[in-house]
């Protein structure tokens, strides 16, 4: 949620440098190291010393006699850590913490080979090795001997050493207009940013050889494939409340992961940038993608591909991992083992949320709860934005709207449903209430430069802002959602984190100023892009000691960083109600989920603006195959409650929605893969076909899982679309008519209103619920159908985790449920995956196995410790289709059901 009054069209130049966000050119730091020095470094290879942290060497730039410690340090998951810093700063250059999640194990390295111009170091089966060339300065990363990266290739590293100030006594002196004080002071606008440590900026480059695929960076409104930057901007991460944002633009949004990930058919590849403040990245794609047209295709040398990547930000230190894949797989893996493993939310978190600014009151609230239950459309959480609140003060609530906060969170409750609250960063300058005070008091709030409490404005007017970077106001801050504390609540109320990019009515940028002041005398330019990370931790933390750390927490956070995942679910801002907005949903939700962020969705319908129905329906459709699915609106939009728009709409709605609730037993199994193993639910094609060339560009549609193909419709009035089945070997089944397709074409389908294209993978096994009920609570008393779909070997495996839904019993009782199903030789059999203790009394009520060529004689169910039975079955000659139903197999006891 932005400025109600903000226009639609996020840049509006007025004259030169009056735009509210900036461009490149508006930025001293990247116009300094894009124009550079050129500064050639040499590796002082005399100076190499092997630690049990990996290589540390000296490098030395002769012009400015500037010498810098590099370590490297190659890491037991198949990842390589490089690190440059000044060898003694005038003070410490800030380090980001608390994004890695632990220190990896390093390998200890040994000497392979070395001369007077290089040095190679190799470790454990000496598969990898790392070269470092002595003049000019570059680091290679080999596999096999063949380089895949290196640093340094374009010689742009480059550090600016810290100094002190230029004849200034102290932070807040005003300081002389000569060229050297310009690098400490720089104006946007009307807003003057001086900078207490001076030009501390840092660049590097790398050179990722043979791809010509690169992905992440998040979060941009963009294609899935990052662009070649040297035709417009580069992408900027610096976290910004961007209303109504420019599609296909490079401006940074709400959140930053400088997650680069490169593909290629044999290797997958990934570049972490662990910084904080402002980063650009330009993209170079060679050969680039245009031939010059005046050579003749046999002249025409075959030249490798190669990326190169140009990393620059305002401050810090220089920390690159570099994950070496090689498979998507086993790269999802490091990244989560870097900075943490997507957390499992509660089950009712992955049913459909009902949102808008505002509900009115408490009547509205229950009118809107009983309106799903009139429509049979399952939900399972309402929520209230910041008009629920006395005057904007978040943690309590207008007592004439919301008299009795409590008594609506059990009366949803009674209903297995839950009430999500708004709670945003800025805290009203009230010297009246009680927790402006204790936060005042116990110095929580971020200073500006004279070091005063930095105000700005934002929804309440005058604001504080509270310092999240500190561990105390963290603690604090967690302590305000005790029930003892934060009155009106209850355990079935949860928490949605807006405007903490942060956002700053008037602000520079609509943002905090770079020299307002954090805990440990930081400047907020080191930190600005983990300021919402920061409450997002808070908040989470809060929850789990409300509960005594029994309960899975539930937070919605819109700003956010490398690490987010670890604490919940993000969407992705004011969007607005258009098909475009729609279409460009798909690609900005893959390239979250591409670099960790896989709890995410975006505001079915569109924030703003009023959707025609075609377009709320194809919204709806897209949304339920996402993996947050919540419906929101801004307050000066129509109301748009599923049932206000004829019975065809809401007949096309509930039909969505229940479709959604039936697969949940499925996205609960794929978040708990993501929660393990690191791979998103959200699936560029590329991730599961990575040797297929044709799937490297396709961003508007996109696996659930392994087993999934959806292609949502996003343009208007279309009776046909294309799509994409990839894999020549691979046999698909339409899941609505189970009609089988041969992989590795695409296909043109008809489609209606009602038609949203979803393919099954042959070799695959999904289970859904035989119902929706009302909530996800109703959804784990019902029943399972399994679907089967056989591939051309006519073999199928998959597989399905329970737990109670919402508590960490999973994880410290070992409380779960995860069963294997395998189809081989006309037998499916339901093993155990993995040993956990859960008692499910769960039962499977129906088998659908697609591509059974011919009628079975019979089907044979054997359950262990039981006489065999036949069991009555149905065969489809049409579509190869055999449902066994009436059963009864509790999915935890091991059983087999033979076709013969």
């Amino acid at each position: 949620m932005a400025e109600a009054n903000q226009p639609i069209v996020s840049v509006v130049p007025d004259d030169e440098g009056k735009e509210k966000f900036k461009k490149s050119d508006h930025v001293a730091f990247y116009r300094r190291q894009m124009e550079g020095p050129n500064l050639q470094h040499r590796a002082l290879l005399d100076t190499m010393v092997l630690t049990e942290k990996g290589a540390r060497f000296k490098l030395l730039e002769p012009d400015t006699q500037t010498t810098l410690l590099l370590s490297v340090s190659p890491c037991k998951n198949d990842t390589v850590r490089i690190l440059i810093d000044e060898l003694q700063p005038i003070k410490a250059r800030y380090r980001v913490p608390d994004v890695i999640t632990e220190e990896p194990q390093v390998e200890q390295l040994r000497v392979e080979r070395q001369s007077k111009d290089s040095v190679t170091l190799s470790w454990s089966s000496g598969r990898h090795q790392v070269c470092v060339w002595h003049f000019p300065f570059r680091l290679e990363i080999l596999c096999e001997d063949k380089a895949i990266v290196t640093f340094n290739s374009k010689g742009k590293l480059w550090l600016e050493a810290l100094r002190d100030p230029p004849g200034a006594t102290s932070r807040g002196s005003e300081l002389q207009e000569d060229h050297t004080s310009l690098l400490w002071k720089e104006t946007f606008r009307q807003f003057v940013d001086i900078k207490a440590n001076g030009p501390s900026s840092i660049g590097a480059d790398l050179c990722l050889h043979g791809f010509s695929h690169v992905y992440g960076l998040p979060e941009h409104a963009d294609g899935l494939q990052l662009r070649d930057t040297r035709d417009g901007e580069p992408y900027r991460l610096y976290n910004l409340d961007v209303f109504a944002y420019d599609l296909y633009s490079r401006l940074g949004l709400y959140g930053s992961v400088p997650l680069l990930v490169a593909h290629k058919p044999d290797r997958t590849l990934g570049v972490f940038w662990l910084n904080a403040s402002e980063t650009f990245v330009n993209v170079h794609y060679s050969p680039s993608g245009h031939q010059d047209g005046q050579t003749p295709p046999v002249k025409r040398r075959r030249v490798e591909p190669q990326t190169d990547v140009h990393w620059l930000s305002e401050s810090g230190v220089i920390d690159c991992v570099v994950l070496l894949g090689p498979s998507p797989q086993q790269l999802f893996t490091q990244y989560a083992q870097l900075t943490g493993y997507q957390a499992l939310p509660p089950l009712f978190a992955l049913g459909y949320h009902q949102c808008r600014w505002n509900y009115d009151d408490e009547a509205d609230v229950k009118a809107v709860d009983a309106g799903f239950d009139r429509h049979g459309i399952p939900y399972d959480v309402i929520w209230l934005d910041i008009e629920h609140t006395d005057g904007k003060r978040y943690f309590t609530w207008d007592s004439a709207l919301f008299p009795e906060p409590a008594g609506l969170q059990r009366h949803l409750e009674k209903k297995k449903r839950k009430l999500v609250v708004i709670s945003d960063p800025h805290i009203k300058v009230d010297p009246d209430w009680l927790l402006y005070c204790e936060a005042r008091d116990g110095r929580h709030f971020v200073k500006n430069r004279q070091g005063q409490i930095y105000k700005g404005s934002c929804w309440p007017g005058k604001s504080s802002y509270l310092d999240f970077s500190s561990s105390d106001t963290r603690a604090w801050y967690s302590r305000c959602f005790g029930l003892d504390k934060y009155k009106g609540s209850t355990p079935s109320l949860f928490v949605w984190n807006d405007m903490n990019e942060p956002s700053v009515f008037d602000g520079p940028e609509q943002t905090m100023p770079k020299d307002a002041v954090h805990y440990g005398g930081w400047e907020h330019r080191e930190l600005h892009n983990l300021y919402g990370f920061y409450q997002h931790m808070a908040t989470v933390e809060g929850l789990i000691t409300r509960s005594g750390g029994l309960e899975r927490p539930f937070v919605l956070s819109r700003s956010f960083f490398a690490g987010s995942q670890r604490l919940g679910a993000i969407w992705t801002g004011d969007n607005v109600a258009s098909w475009e907005y729609l279409r460009i949903s798909i690609p900005m939700l893959l390239s979250l989920s591409v670099a960790g962020i896989a709890f995410c969705g975006a505001d079915v319908g569109g924030f703003v603006q009023d959707p025609e129905p075609e377009l709320l329906v194809r919204w709806y459709q897209a949304g339920a195959l996402q993996p947050f699915f919540r419906g929101h609106s801004a307050k000066e939009t129509k109301r748009r409650e599923p049932w206000l728009f004829g019975e065809e709409v809401t007949a096309a709605i509930r039909t969505v929605i229940q479709q959604r609730y039936c697969l949940l037993p499925y996205w609960y199994t794929v978040f708990h893969q993501a929660h393990t193993s690191g791979l998103p639910p959200l699936r560029p094609l590329w991730v599961e076909f990575p040797r297929e060339h044709s799937t490297l560009t396709v961003d508007n549609q996109y696996m659930i899982g392994g087993a999934l193909l959806a292609c949502p419709v996003t343009e208007a009035g279309v009776q046909e679309v294309k799509v994409l089945i990839p894999g020549s070997g691979e046999v698909w089944y339409d899941v609505h008519s189970a009609k089988a397709y041969n992989g590795g074409r695409t296909l043109s389908l008809p489609v209606t209103l009602d038609t949203v294209p979803v393919f099954q993978r042959g070799g695959s096994v999904v289970c859904r619920s035989a119902g929706s009920g009302s909530c996800t609570a109703e959804l784990q008393q019902l029943p399972l159908s399994i679907t089967v779909a056989l591939n051309s070997q006519e073999v199928a495996d998959g597989e399905l985790y329970l737990d109670d839904g919402h508590s960490f019993s999973y994880r410290d009782n070992k409380a779960f449920c995860l069963r294997r199903f395998t189809m081989l030789s006309g037998r499916l059999l339901c093993r155990p995956a993995s040993g956990g203790a859960f008692d499910c009394v769960t039962v499977v009520q129906s088998v659908t196995v697609l591509g059974v060529k011919s009628k079975p004689s019979t089907v044979v169910v054997h359950v262990s410790g039981a006489k065999d039975t036949c069991a009555a079955f149905e065969y489809m000659e049409t579509c190869c289709m055999l449902t066994v139903n009436k059963l009864k197999l509790r999915v935890a006891m091991d059983w087999e059901i033979q076709i013969g």
